[in-house]
Protein backbone atom coordinates (compact mmCIF):
# COMPACT_ATOMS: atom_id res chain seq x y z
CA UNK A 1 0.00 0.00 0.00
CA UNK A 2 0.99 3.62 -0.42
CA UNK A 3 1.21 6.25 2.32
CA UNK A 4 -2.12 7.64 1.12
CA UNK A 5 -3.83 4.26 1.37
CA UNK A 6 -2.45 3.70 4.86
CA UNK A 7 -3.71 7.15 5.89
CA UNK A 8 -7.17 6.52 4.40
CA UNK A 9 -7.45 3.22 6.29
CA UNK A 10 -6.35 4.92 9.50
CA UNK A 11 -9.02 7.58 9.05
CA UNK A 12 -11.79 5.00 8.57
CA UNK A 13 -10.74 2.99 11.63
CA UNK A 14 -10.36 6.12 13.75
CA UNK A 15 -13.91 7.19 12.85
CA UNK A 16 -15.36 3.99 14.35
CA UNK A 17 -13.19 4.11 17.47
CA UNK A 18 -10.58 1.53 16.45
CA UNK A 19 -7.72 3.43 18.07
CA UNK A 20 -5.59 0.34 18.77
CA UNK A 21 -5.95 -0.76 15.16
CA UNK A 22 -5.04 2.73 13.94
CA UNK A 23 -1.84 2.66 15.95
CA UNK A 24 -0.86 -0.74 14.59
CA UNK A 25 -1.67 0.30 11.03
CA UNK A 26 0.21 3.59 11.24
CA UNK A 27 3.25 1.87 12.74
CA UNK A 28 3.15 -0.76 9.99
CA UNK A 29 3.03 1.94 7.34
CA UNK A 30 5.96 3.79 8.88
CA UNK A 31 8.03 0.60 9.05
CA UNK A 32 7.11 -0.55 5.53
CA UNK A 33 7.24 2.76 3.65
CA UNK A 34 9.30 5.03 5.86
CA UNK A 35 8.49 8.32 7.62
CA UNK A 36 5.36 10.22 6.65
CA UNK A 37 3.82 13.25 8.41
CA UNK A 38 0.23 12.06 7.99
CA UNK A 39 0.97 8.62 9.46
CA UNK A 40 2.84 10.19 12.38
CA UNK A 41 -0.21 12.39 12.95
CA UNK A 42 -2.60 9.43 12.94
CA UNK A 43 -0.30 7.54 15.29
CA UNK A 44 -0.31 10.49 17.67
CA UNK A 45 -4.07 11.02 17.42
CA UNK A 46 -4.77 7.33 18.11
CA UNK A 47 -2.65 7.53 21.27
CA UNK A 48 -4.13 10.86 22.38
CA UNK A 49 -7.69 9.56 21.89
CA UNK A 50 -7.15 7.11 24.77
CA UNK A 51 -6.80 10.10 27.14
CA UNK A 52 -4.29 8.36 29.42
CA UNK A 53 -0.91 9.61 30.61
CA UNK A 54 1.11 6.80 29.02
CA UNK A 55 -0.68 7.22 25.69
CA UNK A 56 -0.22 11.01 25.84
CA UNK A 57 3.53 10.45 26.19
CA UNK A 58 3.50 8.15 23.15
CA UNK A 59 1.44 10.69 21.22
CA UNK A 60 4.03 13.36 21.99
CA UNK A 61 6.80 11.06 20.74
CA UNK A 62 4.93 10.52 17.47
CA UNK A 63 4.31 14.24 16.91
CA UNK A 64 7.90 15.18 17.72
CA UNK A 65 9.26 12.44 15.45
CA UNK A 66 7.16 13.80 12.60
CA UNK A 67 8.03 17.43 13.28
CA UNK A 68 11.73 16.56 13.37
CA UNK A 69 11.49 15.91 9.62
CA UNK A 70 8.54 18.15 8.71
CA UNK A 71 8.72 21.11 11.11
CA UNK A 72 6.15 23.11 9.13
CA UNK A 73 3.49 20.43 8.79
CA UNK A 74 0.29 22.08 10.04
CA UNK A 75 -1.47 18.80 10.77
CA UNK A 76 1.27 17.74 13.17
CA UNK A 77 1.62 21.21 14.68
CA UNK A 78 -2.10 21.61 15.41
CA UNK A 79 -2.46 18.09 16.80
CA UNK A 80 0.60 18.58 19.01
CA UNK A 81 -0.77 21.93 20.20
CA UNK A 82 -4.05 20.30 21.22
CA UNK A 83 -2.12 17.69 23.20
CA UNK A 84 -0.02 20.35 24.95
CA UNK A 85 -3.04 22.51 25.77
CA UNK A 86 -4.78 19.70 27.60
CA UNK A 87 -1.63 18.74 29.56
CA UNK A 88 -1.61 19.46 33.28
CA UNK A 89 0.85 22.30 33.93
CA UNK A 90 1.84 20.88 37.33
CA UNK A 91 2.40 17.30 36.22
CA UNK A 92 3.80 18.00 32.75
CA UNK A 93 5.17 21.56 32.82
CA UNK A 94 7.40 21.07 29.79
CA UNK A 95 4.62 19.77 27.57
CA UNK A 96 2.25 22.49 28.73
CA UNK A 97 4.84 25.24 28.14
CA UNK A 98 5.42 24.12 24.56
CA UNK A 99 1.90 25.24 23.65
CA UNK A 100 3.08 28.86 23.38
CA UNK A 101 5.79 28.24 20.79
CA UNK A 102 3.51 25.91 18.82
CA UNK A 103 0.77 28.54 18.72
CA UNK A 104 3.24 31.14 17.42
CA UNK A 105 4.52 28.80 14.74
CA UNK A 106 1.01 27.93 13.58
CA UNK A 107 0.06 31.62 13.48
CA UNK A 108 2.86 32.17 10.96
CA UNK A 109 1.93 29.19 8.77
CA UNK A 110 -1.88 29.24 8.97
CA UNK A 111 -3.57 32.41 7.70
CA UNK A 112 -6.67 33.72 9.53
CA UNK A 113 -9.79 31.95 8.35
CA UNK A 114 -8.02 28.73 7.42
CA UNK A 115 -9.25 25.40 8.86
CA UNK A 116 -6.07 25.07 10.91
CA UNK A 117 -6.52 28.54 12.41
CA UNK A 118 -10.12 27.70 13.33
CA UNK A 119 -8.98 24.45 14.93
CA UNK A 120 -6.41 26.33 16.98
CA UNK A 121 -8.99 28.84 18.20
CA UNK A 122 -11.29 26.00 19.19
CA UNK A 123 -8.49 24.28 21.10
CA UNK A 124 -7.52 27.50 22.85
CA UNK A 125 -11.14 28.06 23.82
CA UNK A 126 -11.35 24.61 25.41
CA UNK A 127 -8.04 25.11 27.21
CA UNK A 128 -9.20 28.43 28.66
CA UNK A 129 -12.26 27.01 30.37
CA UNK A 130 -12.61 27.39 34.11
CA UNK A 131 -13.91 24.93 36.68
CA UNK A 132 -17.59 25.67 36.08
CA UNK A 133 -17.19 25.45 32.30
CA UNK A 134 -15.48 22.07 32.73
CA UNK A 135 -18.27 20.93 35.03
CA UNK A 136 -20.91 21.98 32.52
CA UNK A 137 -18.96 20.19 29.77
CA UNK A 138 -18.83 16.96 31.79
CA UNK A 139 -22.53 17.26 32.60
CA UNK A 140 -23.32 17.76 28.92
CA UNK A 141 -21.19 14.71 28.08
CA UNK A 142 -23.10 12.57 30.58
CA UNK A 143 -26.41 13.81 29.19
CA UNK A 144 -25.27 13.05 25.65
CA UNK A 145 -24.32 9.51 26.68
CA UNK A 146 -27.72 9.02 28.32
CA UNK A 147 -29.45 10.39 25.22
CA UNK A 148 -27.47 7.98 23.03
CA UNK A 149 -28.45 5.07 25.28
CA UNK A 150 -32.09 6.15 25.18
CA UNK A 151 -31.98 6.38 21.39
CA UNK A 152 -30.33 2.96 21.19
CA UNK A 153 -32.98 1.52 23.51
CA UNK A 154 -35.75 2.95 21.30
CA UNK A 155 -34.19 1.38 18.19
CA UNK A 156 -33.88 -1.99 19.94
CA UNK A 157 -37.48 -1.72 21.17
CA UNK A 158 -38.64 -1.05 17.61
CA UNK A 159 -36.71 -4.07 16.36
CA UNK A 160 -38.23 -6.25 19.10
CA UNK A 161 -41.71 -5.14 18.09
CA UNK A 162 -40.91 -6.17 14.50
CA UNK A 163 -39.96 -9.67 15.56
CA UNK A 164 -36.41 -9.25 16.81
CA UNK A 165 -34.60 -9.37 13.50
CA UNK A 166 -31.98 -6.90 12.33
CA UNK A 167 -29.80 -7.06 9.25
CA UNK A 168 -27.78 -4.32 7.64
CA UNK A 169 -24.40 -3.47 6.17
CA UNK A 170 -21.68 -4.83 8.49
CA UNK A 171 -20.08 -1.38 8.71
CA UNK A 172 -23.30 0.36 9.79
CA UNK A 173 -22.56 1.02 13.48
CA UNK A 174 -26.09 1.86 14.61
CA UNK A 175 -27.55 -1.21 12.90
CA UNK A 176 -24.77 -3.34 14.35
CA UNK A 177 -25.60 -2.03 17.83
CA UNK A 178 -29.23 -3.08 17.42
CA UNK A 179 -28.24 -6.53 16.10
CA UNK A 180 -25.84 -7.06 19.01
CA UNK A 181 -28.49 -6.01 21.53
CA UNK A 182 -30.99 -8.45 20.04
CA UNK A 183 -28.42 -11.23 20.40
CA UNK A 184 -27.64 -10.38 24.04
CA UNK A 185 -31.34 -10.14 24.89
CA UNK A 186 -32.30 -13.38 23.14
CA UNK A 187 -33.50 -16.44 25.01
CA UNK A 188 -36.41 -17.25 27.33
CA UNK A 189 -34.53 -16.27 30.49
CA UNK A 190 -34.03 -12.74 29.17
CA UNK A 191 -37.68 -12.12 28.35
CA UNK A 192 -38.08 -9.75 31.35
CA UNK A 193 -35.13 -7.68 30.11
CA UNK A 194 -36.65 -7.48 26.64
CA UNK A 195 -39.88 -6.24 28.20
CA UNK A 196 -38.00 -3.55 30.15
CA UNK A 197 -36.22 -2.39 27.00
CA UNK A 198 -39.46 -2.23 25.02
CA UNK A 199 -41.17 -0.12 27.68
CA UNK A 200 -38.13 1.62 29.14
CA UNK A 201 -39.74 4.98 29.98
CA UNK A 202 -42.77 3.38 31.62
CA UNK A 203 -40.51 0.95 33.48
CA UNK A 204 -38.42 3.78 34.94
CA UNK A 205 -41.56 5.64 35.99
CA UNK A 206 -43.01 2.51 37.62
CA UNK A 207 -39.73 1.80 39.37
CA UNK A 208 -39.68 5.31 40.86
CA UNK A 209 -43.22 4.85 42.23
CA UNK A 210 -42.26 1.47 43.69
CA UNK A 211 -39.12 2.95 45.29
CA UNK A 212 -41.10 5.66 47.06
CA UNK A 213 -43.89 3.29 48.07
CA UNK A 214 -41.52 0.61 49.37
CA UNK A 215 -39.39 3.00 51.40
CA UNK A 216 -42.43 4.72 52.86
CA UNK A 217 -44.14 1.40 53.72
CA UNK A 218 -41.04 0.15 55.54
CA UNK A 219 -40.75 3.38 57.56
CA UNK A 220 -44.47 3.52 58.43
CA UNK A 221 -44.44 -0.11 59.50
CA UNK A 222 -41.83 0.70 62.12
CA UNK A 223 -39.42 -1.86 60.71
CA UNK A 224 -36.79 0.81 60.07
CA UNK A 225 -36.49 4.52 60.77
CA UNK A 226 -34.99 5.17 57.36
CA UNK A 227 -35.11 2.95 54.30
CA UNK A 228 -33.17 2.77 51.07
CA UNK A 229 -34.29 -0.76 50.25
CA UNK A 230 -36.78 0.51 47.71
CA UNK A 231 -34.00 1.42 45.33
CA UNK A 232 -33.55 -2.27 44.61
CA UNK A 233 -36.43 -1.91 42.14
CA UNK A 234 -33.96 -0.19 39.82
CA UNK A 235 -31.69 -3.27 39.67
CA UNK A 236 -33.46 -4.93 36.70
CA UNK A 237 -33.43 -1.62 34.80
CA UNK A 238 -29.73 -1.13 35.43
CA UNK A 239 -29.11 -4.69 34.23
CA UNK A 240 -31.04 -4.00 31.03
CA UNK A 241 -29.05 -0.79 30.45
CA UNK A 242 -25.82 -2.72 31.08
CA UNK A 243 -26.82 -5.15 28.34
CA UNK A 244 -27.39 -2.26 25.95
CA UNK A 245 -23.96 -0.77 26.75
CA UNK A 246 -22.36 -4.18 26.25
CA UNK A 247 -24.11 -4.43 22.89
CA UNK A 248 -22.70 -1.07 21.81
CA UNK A 249 -19.17 -2.17 22.69
CA UNK A 250 -19.63 -5.49 20.90
CA UNK A 251 -21.04 -3.73 17.82
CA UNK A 252 -18.06 -1.37 17.68
CA UNK A 253 -15.67 -4.33 17.74
CA UNK A 254 -17.61 -5.99 14.93
CA UNK A 255 -17.65 -2.87 12.78
CA UNK A 256 -13.92 -2.42 13.28
CA UNK A 257 -13.45 -6.04 12.22
CA UNK A 258 -15.62 -5.48 9.14
CA UNK A 259 -13.60 -2.41 8.12
CA UNK A 260 -10.36 -4.37 8.56
CA UNK A 261 -11.75 -7.25 6.51
CA UNK A 262 -12.66 -4.87 3.68
CA UNK A 263 -9.18 -3.37 3.79
CA UNK A 264 -7.63 -6.83 3.61
CA UNK A 265 -9.90 -7.82 0.72
CA UNK A 266 -9.04 -4.64 -1.17
CA UNK A 267 -5.33 -5.18 -0.58
CA UNK A 268 -5.63 -8.79 -1.75
CA UNK A 269 -7.47 -7.77 -4.92
CA UNK A 270 -4.84 -5.11 -5.66
CA UNK A 271 -2.07 -7.67 -5.17
CA UNK A 272 -3.76 -10.08 -7.58
CA UNK A 273 -4.06 -7.34 -10.23
CA UNK A 274 -0.38 -6.52 -9.83
CA UNK A 275 0.75 -10.04 -10.64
Amino acid sequence: MTHEEYAAHCEELFAVGGFTKVRKLAESGLVELGPDPVLYRWLGLAHAAEDEDDHDAEAEKAYRAGLAEWPDDLGLLVSYLELCLRADAWTYPGRSARAGSLKERIAVLAPPGSPEAAQVEDALGRAGRGYWQELRERTASVRAERAALTSHSAEVAEALEKGGRASAHPEDLRAAEVAAALELLAGPWRAPLRLLVRYRVAAYAAAFVLVVATNRALVLSGTVSYSAWGWIWYAPLLLADAKLRQARRLARQRVIGAVEARHAETAGAAADLGR
